[in-house]
């Protein structure tokens, strides 16, 4: 089972994205977890499978990536402002090479 951290400035505006990230990937029988947590937390989460970022945190890519094991990429936009769930398990799974 794949583990996904999406990551914001506190933790709580992703919260509608993972649900619909969740609802996606559970219609897809795809089998992960995703969760969200503030950006300040990146290093607890050094060996998650793929760490996302929230449009107003993707200034800190390189602090992030520099504190953790896997890769890290900002969400998109668009995707991100529509809360297209289906678009950023994609978007993760790609990150990991799936």
């Amino acid at each position: 089972m794949k583990h996904i951290v999406l990551m914001c400035a506190a933790g709580a505006s992703t919260s509608m994205l993972v649900k619909r990230m969740q609802q996606a990937a559970d219609a897809a029988g795809y089998e992960c977890t995703v969760e969200a947590h503030p950006v300040s937390d990146a290093a607890q989460y050094a060996d998650v499978d793929v760490i996302l970022l929230g449009p107003q945190v993707r200034f800190q890519l390189a602090s992030v990536k520099s504190k953790v094991n896997c890769p890290v990429e900002p969400i998109d936009m668009r995707d991100y402002g529509a809360m297209n769930g289906e678009a950023v398990i994609a978007q993760a799974r790609k990150a990991m090479g799936e």
